[in-house]
C-alpha cells in the first residue's frame, strides 16, 4: 500500500521522506527499501547508505553490497562500541538520497539528537531525500492497542506527525503464516517466540488501519479547499496518573480521525503543591506527550475542577471532552462525581470517559498521601496557639463583663478564621476548630475547668460551633488559595504588559533583544544568553547574569554556540531539558514568527528544568519579542522602500529634466559654433561677440548644472565630507561674486556687512556654491535693474547671511516647496529652460549639513529675502 501527502511549499524546499513500513520484523521492508534504492541509482540518483539494516538477512546483505556507505560513529562516552549513524558525516556528504534503517531507533547518549527520527528531520531540512524503515507498532498514538496485543510496552516510539507527514509510505504486507515460516527458515527463533500467530494477525490489522487513516488524511487534504480542519475541537484533561498517557493517546487518535483542534488542559488545584516529585515528573511527561501528539497545552487554576473545565470549554469552543474515570473520593457533602458535574455543567458537549483498572488504587493511595502529608510547620502551630490563647483571654473578659456564651463562641469562630488566613496548612484550621470547642467547654461551660457539661443542649452547641469553625476556616483557606493564584495570574499579566511596554520603547533589534533578555532575567531569576540574527547569521552571544560575579565562560563555549546555531538553522528548541543536545547548560529557543527567526535566547536550566507555568510565560515573552522584532523589520523595510521610491522618483525626474534641459543649451552652443565655423565671415564683429557670449553663458550654465548635480548626488549618498575651517565671510562672498554669470552686470549687486572681519566655521567651497545659487536664482527670477543686497550679521554662536531683492517676490503657495528637489516657480521673467529646481534644494542640503537653517521671507514692499545660518568662527591665539 502506498499513500502520498504533499506538504505545500515547505516540501518543495526540503527533502522527501519515504517510509517502508510493516507490522513486524522480517516482513521484507529492508529488502523493499534497498530495491527501490537500486532503481533510483539506476536512474542516475546519487544514493548512499547512512545506516545498514541491523537485522542481518542474506538477501539484504546482497542488495546493500553495491552502495556507498557513510562512515558510522562508533565511540560512546563509556568507551563501548556501538555502530550508529554519523549525522555530521551524512550532512557533509549530502547525497541526493540516503538510506537509514530503523526510524524509531534511540541514539547513543553522546549523539546530537536523542532519537533517530530527529536526525532524519535534520537531513530532510538540509534537502536530502531519505528512505527509512519502520515497524508500525512504534507509532505513539497506537501504543495502547499494541500493549493490549503484546502485553509488553514498546519503549522506542515516534510521534505521529513523522509518519503522517512523510511524502510516501509503502506498507510491506505479508500473511502472518508466511511470516512465521520465513522467521523459522532464517532461524530467527527469538523473534518467532515473541509473537504468536494471533498476535501477528492483530498487529497486521492495527498496521493496516493506521495506514488507512493516513490515506484518508491524504484524501481530505487533496480534495478540500479549506484544508482538514473542521468545527470540532477536542479537549483532553491532564493529570499525573499513570493512565493519563492512554487518555492522551485516545484523544489524539480522535483528533486525528476528526482532523480538528486538539487541546490538553491541566487544572491546578491547591493540592498540587503537596503532590510528590514523582507525580510532578509524571505530569511533565504527560504534558510533553500531549505536545508531541500535537496538542496545545493550557493551564487553569481553581479548586472546582469541573467548573474550570466547563468554563474553559465554553470559552474555547470545545465540542468533545476526553477524560479518565476519576478515582478521587468525592468531596464532603457533594454527591456528584467529576463526570456527573461535567455532564450537568456542559450538557451540550460530548464527554468520553476512558476506563482504567488501576485508577482507583493509584488515586486512593495518592489521596491518602495528600490528606496525611505532614505539612504543618512549627511556625504555623505557634501562630495557631497564639491566636487561640488570645481568643481565650478576650473570652475571659467577655465572661467577666457578663456577655453571653454566644458572644464567646463567635470569638472562637473568628479565631479559627484567622488561623486559616495566617497559616499555610489547611490542617491547622481543622485542629483549631477542635481545640476551640474543647477550650470553650473547659473554660466557659458549667462546670467550669472540666470537660463535662451539665446542660443537655451543650453537645448540639459544640457540634454547631465545630462545624461553623470548620466551614469558616475552610472558606478562608480557599479564599487565600484563590487570592494566591489570582496574584500569580495578575503577576504574569503585569509582566507581559511591562514587557510589551519596554519593547515598544526599544528602537532597534539590539535593544529589543536586550530588553527581552533582561525581562526574562527578572522573571525567572536565571542567567540568560541572547543571540541576535543578522542576514541569517548568528551574532556573538550577550550574557545577562543574575550574579555579576559569576563567570560567563560556561555560557559562551563553542559547544553552547553550536547549540544556538542549530536552533537558528532548524527553528526548534534544543539544549538542557530537550531531546536534542541535552547536555548543554541552557535551554535554547528561537525568537520567531512562523519560519522567520530573529534571534536565539538561552535560559539556564541544567540544574532545574522549567515547569509548565514557567514555560508558558517564556513562550509568551518570546512571542512578544518576536512580534516587536517583526514590526521593527517591517518598519525598516518600509523606510528602505520609501527611500528607494524617493530615489527612483528623483532619478526619473532628473533624467526627464536632463533630457529636456540639456538639449536646449547644447543645441544653442552647437548651432552658434557651426555658424561661426561655416559662415563666420558673413557676421559683423558685434554679432560675433554676441554669439561668443551666448556660447560662454550656455557653457557656464552647463558647468554650474553639473556641479550642482554632483553635489546633490554626493549629499544624498552621504559621500560628501565637510572640510570645515575658519574663514572670513567677506572673502567667501567676494569669491562667490566672481563666479556669478555675466548677466549680473544688468543688476545692482550690493554687499553690506555689520562687521568687517567676521569669521565663520564652514566648508568655504560649499558656502560659495550656496551664495552663487541664491544670487543666480535672484537674477533668474527678477527683471534687469533689480537691486540685490548681500549682507551678514552675527547673533550668538551663529552668523546669519541674507540675500534680498526687490523683484516680484515668491507666491505664498510656493514657499513651502521652494527648497524641494526639481521644484521651480512659474515666472514670465525666468527662462523655463534654465529651471531644473536643483539649486535651492542643494543649498538646503549644504546648510543642513553645517547644522544651520535656510528660510525665505517677503521683502517689503515687494521682493524676497533668503536667509541662512552657519556656525561662527573664533580667532585662535598661539603664544
Amino acid at each position: 500500500m502506498a499513500a502520498e501527502k504533499h506538504m505545500g511549499d515547505q516540501a518543495k524546499k526540503q527533502g522527501k521522506l519515504t517510509i517502508f513500513a510493516s507490522y513486524f520484523s522480517g516482513a521484507g521492508k529492508s529488502c523493499a527499501m534497498l530495491k527501490a534504492a537500486q532503481e533510483a541509482k539506476a536512474a542516475g540518483v546519487d544514493v548512499v547508505i547512512g545506516l545498514s539494516p541491523s537485522e542481518q538477512w542474506p538477501e539484504t546483505e546482497a542488495l546493500a553490497a553495491g552502495f556507498e556507505h557513510v562512515p558510522c560513529s562508533t565511540t560512546q562516552p563509556n568507551g563501548q562500541s556501538d555502530d550508529d549513524m554519523s549525522l555530521d558525516a551524512c550532512l557533509k556528504r549530502r547525497p541526493q538520497l540516503i538510506l537509514i534503517d530503523e526510524l524509531s531507533h534511540r541514539n547513543a547518549d553522546n549523539s546530537r539528537h536523542r532519537k533517530r527520527y530527529q536526525d532524519i528531520e535534520e537531513l530532510l531540512k538540509a534537502g536530502v531525500d531519505v528512505y527509512t524503515t519502520l515497524d508500525i507498532q512504534h507509532i505513539e498514538s497506537i501504543q495502547d492497542s499494541v500493549f493490549s496485543i503484546l502485553k509488553t510496552p514498546i519503549l522506542e516510539r515516534i510521534p505521529d506527525h513523522v509518519f503522517d507527514r512523510a511524502a510516501q509510505v509503502e506498507f510491506i504486507d505479508v500473511e502472518p503464516e508466511r511470516l512465521q515460516q520465513r522467521l523459522l527458515q532464517q532461524k530467527k527463533g527469538a523473534l518467532l517466540s515473541s509473537c504468536s500467530l494471533s498476535q501477528l494477525s492483530a498487529l497486521r490489522e492495527v498496521g493496516l488501519r493506521r495506514c488507512a487513516d493516513r490515506a484518508a488524511l491524504y484524501t481530505r487534504v487533496n480534495h478540500s479547499q479549506t484544508g482538514y480542519r473542521t468545527h470540532e475541537h477536542i479537549l483532553v484533561c491532564l493529570s499525573s496518573a499513570p493512565s493519563n498517557e492512554k487518555i492522551i493517546r485516545t484523544a489524539a487518535r480522535m483528533a486525528g480521525a476528526f482532523r480538528c483542534g486538539f487541546t490538553a488542559l491541566f487544572v491546578e488545584t491547591k493540592e498540587f503543591q503537596w503532590i510528590t516529585q514523582a507525580d510532578k515528573e509524571r505530569l511533565q511527561a504527560n504534558i510533553h506527550l500531549a505536545q508531541q501528539l500535537g496538542a496545545s497545552v493550557e493551564t487553569v487554576y481553581g479548586d472546582d475542577v469541573a467548573y474550570q473545565i466547563s468554563e474553559f470549554s465554553r470559552l474555547s469552543g470545545v465540542t468533545k471532552i476526553v477524560l479518565g474515570r476519576s478515582g478521587m473520593p468525592r468531596p464532603w457533602l457533594r454527591k456528584a462525581s467529576l463526570t456527573e458535574r461535567l455532564i450537568e455543567l456542559t450538557p451540550e458537549l460530548d464527554i468520553h470517559i476512558i476506563p482504567d483498572n488501576g485508577l482507583n488504587k493509584h488515586f486512593s493511595a495518592k489521596h491518602w498521601e495528600i490528606m496525611h502529608m505532614p505539612s504543618i510547620s512549627i511556625l504555623d502551630l505557634l501562630k495557631s496557639a497564639l491566636i487561640l490563647v488570645l481568643a481565650t483571654v478576650i473570652g475571659f473578659l467577655f465572661y467577666n463583663w457578663g456577655l453571653t456564651e454566644a458572644n464567646i463562641i463567635t470569638l472562637y469562630i473568628l479565631g479559627v478564621m484567622l488561623v486559616s488566613v495566617s497559616t499555610k496548612s489547611s490542617i491547622c484550621s481543622f485542629i483549631a476548630s477542635i481545640v476551640s470547642v474543647l477550650t470553650f467547654n473547659f473554660f466557659f461551660t458549667e462546670p467550669r475547668f472540666s470537660l463535662h457539661a451539665y446542660d443537655s443542649g451543650y453537645p448540639v452547641t459544640f457540634l454547631v460551633m465545630f462545624l461553623a469553625s470548620l466551614i469558616t476556616g475552610s472558606l478562608a483557606s480557599k479564599l487565600k488559595s484563590h487570592a494566591k493564584r489570582s496574584a500569580q495570574v495578575a503577576w504574569r499579566t503585569k509582566l507581559l504588559f511591562e514587557t510589551d511596554q519596554n519593547l515598544q520603547k526599544a528602537g532597534n533589534q539590539e535593544e529589543i533583544i536586550s530588553v527581552t533578555a533582561r525581562q526574562l532575567l527578572k522573571i525567572f531569576q536565571r542567567d540568560i544568553v541572547a543571540y541576535r540574527v543578522q542576514q541569517e547569521e548568528l551574532m556573538g552571544p550577550e550574557v545577562f547574569l543574575l550574579d555579576q560575579t559569576t563567570p560567563t565562560d560556561s555560557y559562551t563555549t563553542q559547544k553552547e554556540q553550536e547549540v544556538a546555531r542549530w536552533v537558528l538553522t532548524n527553528n526548534k528548541r534544543a539544549g538542557a531539558g530537550t531531546e536534542t543536545l541535552s547536555d548543554a547548560c541552557c535551554t535554547y529557543l528561537s525568537v520567531r514568527t512562523g519560519k522567520q527567526v530573529y534571534g536565539v535566547v538561552g535560559i539556564a536550566a541544567s540544574d532545574k528544568p522549567l515547569d509548565s507555568f514557567e514555560t508558558s510565560i517564556l513562550f509568551s515573552v518570546l512571542g512578544e519579542c518576536a512580534l516587536a522584532l517583526e514590526n521593527q523589520k517591517n518598519l525598516e523595510e518600509k523606510e528602505a522602500a520609501a527611500v528607494l521610491a524617493k530615489n527612483e522618483q528623483l532619478r526619473a525626474n532628473l533624467l526627464r529634466s536632463i533630457s529636456h534641459d540639456l538639449r536646449t543649451p547644447l543645441t544653442s552652443i552647437s548651432g552658434n559654433a557651426n555658424n561661426l565655423l561655416s559662415n563666420g565671415n558673413l557676421f559683423d564683429t558685434k554679432t560675433k561677440e554676441q554669439m561668443y557670449t551666448d556660447i560662454y553663458d550656455d557653457a557656464m550654465w552647463l558647468i554650474n548644472l553639473v556641479e550642482n548635480l554632483l553635489s546633490v548626488s554626493r549629499l544624498e549618498e552621504g559621500r560628501m565630507n565637510l572640510h570645515v575651517s575658519t574663514e572670513l565671510m567677506d572673502e567667501i562672498v567676494a569669491e562667490a561674486l566672481r563666479h556669478i554669470n555675466r548677466k549680473s552686470v544688468e543688476y545692482h549687486l550690493n554687499v553690506q556687512s555689520s562687521e568687517e572681519y567676521l569669521l565663520v566655521q564652514v566648508d568655504a567651497k560649499l558656502i560659495i556654491q550656496v551664495i552663487i545659487n541664491i544670487v543666480d536664482n535672484a537674477i533668474k527670477y527678477t527683471p534687469p535693474g533689480t537691486e540685490i543686497d548681500i549682507g551678514w550679521r552675527k547673533q550668538g554662536n551663529l552668523v546669519y547671511v541674507s540675500v534680498s531683492d526687490n523683484g516680484p517676490g515668491i507666491p505664498d503657495q510656493a514657499k513651502p516647496h521652494i527648497f524641494d528637489m526639481f521644484y521651480s516657480v512659474s515666472n514670465q521673467i525666468a527662462d523655463s529652460r534654465r529651471s531644473m529646481g536643483l539649486g535651492l534644494a542643494l543649498c538646503k542640503s549644504i546648510i543642513n549639513a553645517h547644522g544651520g537653517e535656510i528660510t525665505v521671507t517677503d521683502q517689503l514692499p515687494h521682493g524676497s529675502i533668503f536667509t541662512f545660518s552657519v556656525p561662527a568662527g573664533e580667532v585662535e591665539l598661539h603664544e
